[in-house]
């Protein structure tokens, strides 16, 4: 079943179980697929990897959303963004803790034969592809400028 489908199916659920933070962020989600599949040149399809991306993209901007309504007090609205970050997070592969993290780049640093700062764009090139979905690019970003400093 594509993530598509599992999307469609799981607004369904969410309405029977009356989920409404699930539900906001399930419809939020649909209509960037939606429009993805309608975007010039897309030929009505959406696949798997690109739906990853739109959620992957949606979960970060609600992060960065929680966080700002943090800096100015406003727990309440924090926690609603937060929920539905949660609720998006769970058809996002499994991600890379820091120390899972910082041994895949030091691989990658090994096979590209980094190690001065100014092989970054090198490794990073190499480790966003790699590590696409696993981990957040500035996660990614700060490892392997610790590592190559």
């Amino acid at each position: 079943m594509s993530l598509f489908d599992q999307i469609n199916d799981d607004i369904k659920a969410a309405m029977l179980a009356k989920d409404k933070v699930k539900l906001s962020a399930l419809r939020n989600v649909k209509k960037f697929f939606l429009e993805a599949k309608t975007a010039p040149g897309a030929n009505d399809t959406l696949t798997d990897a690109d739906a990853l991306k739109i959620i992957q993209k949606l979960v970060k901007q609600g992060k960065d959303a929680a966080q700002i309504y943090i800096d100015q007090n406003r727990s309440d609205l924090a926690e609603e963004e937060l929920a539905q970050v949660q609720a998006l997070e769970s058809y996002l592969p499994k991600q890379l803790s820091p120390e899972e993290l910082e041994a895949e780049i030091k691989k990658i640093i090994t096979e590209v034969g980094a190690s001065t700062p100014q092989d970054m764009g090198k490794v990073m090139g190499v480790a966003t592809k790699a590590l696409s979905g696993k981990a957040e690019g500035r996660a990614i970003s700060e490892t392997v400028k610790r590592l190559l400093n």
